[in-house]
């Protein structure tokens, strides 16, 4: 592999990386539906409002997510919202594991 072909997979690889939290794919998910301020997640997540942030802030290092500061808020929208296209993509493996599962107690 040359160092061009590498650079891209590690930056692929940053990517899915800031996404393999379950709280940060529920701040993607609900930012799918609009934008957020920090008050708003932490108020859906059930944490403290440092640990929100510390989640927004991978978010946001990996380019997947952008602020913008109004006054004493910070409201959170998606950087490219595409990237919930790839939930749909986690949900049809879940789907074929399941199939597959269920195909093996019947």
């Amino acid at each position: 592999m040359d160092t061009k072909t590498q650079a891209r997979y590690e930056a692929r690889a940053r990517i899915v990386k800031a996404l393999a939290h379950p709280t940060r794919l529920f701040i993607v998910d609900e930012l799918a539906k609009g934008e957020r301020c920090v008050c708003e997640l932490t108020g859906m997540i059930g944490a403290d409002t440092s640990t929100v942030s510390k989640h927004l802030t991978v978010l946001k290092s990996a380019g997947i997510v952008q602020d913008d500061k109004r006054g004493l808020m910070v409201y959170y929208t998606l950087r490219v919202p595409c990237i919930v296209n790839l939930f749909g993509c986690v949900e049809g493996v879940l789907l074929a594991n399941l199939e597959e599962h269920m195909a093996l107690v019947k």
